[in-house]
């Protein structure tokens, strides 16, 4: 959330995840495009296609290219769900920008019953990737455990993603 500490993420991290909160912060963007470690910027929950393409922007124009958008749900009137999974934001990024793409169905959706459904969808629709959380013990995870995984479902949904991206014509590595 502050640049204070991206000396200490870069020394560590593999990928620096900026969640969707702070995709605006453009003090934050601009200082994440002076480093040159791949940023994971996800959408923010009332933010268009356009903002999110623009504020990926922020951190490309300072020097750091190595940009992945995810698209992890926005904020609608339904409340059935945690999010609303914006799948049409895949194609549009897709067609509009270089950029990879990945979803995040877990957050989307906030029920584990849902995420096989939505990871299936995003494959279908191009996304780079997905991002699943997975836990052993769902019921006692510290967070987010009505939209976890087990381990079993989750090695049963890969099989069946490979299917599926073949069929599209793509791979799933």
């Amino acid at each position: 959330m502050s640049a204070d500490y991206i000396d200490q993420f870069v020394e560590c991290a593999d990928i620096i995840q900026v969640g969707a909160r702070n995709m605006q912060n453009y003090a934050l963007l601009k200082e994440l495009g002076k480093i040159h470690k791949p940023i994971l910027l996800k959408r923010g929950l009332s933010a268009t296609i356009e903002e999110f393409l623009l504020s990926a922007e922020y951190i490309m124009a300072n020097g750091n290219n190595k940009v992945i958008l995810c698209e992890r749900g926005i904020r609608t009137f339904e409340t059935y769900t945690r999010n609303t999974l914006d799948l049409s934001a895949v194609v549009a990024i897709k067609r509009l920008s270089h950029l990879p793409i990945i979803v995040d169905p877990s957050h989307a959706c906030g029920r584990d019953w849902m995420v096989s459904s939505l990871s299936k969808a995003a494959i279908a629709v191009g996304a780079d990737g997905l991002i699943i959380e997975v836990c052993e013990d769902p019921e006692n995870a510290v967070s987010d455990g009505k939209q976890t995984l087990t381990p079993f479902c989750y090695k049963k949904l890969v099989k069946e993603l490979r299917v599926l991206a073949k069929a599209v014509g793509r791979d799933i590595a």
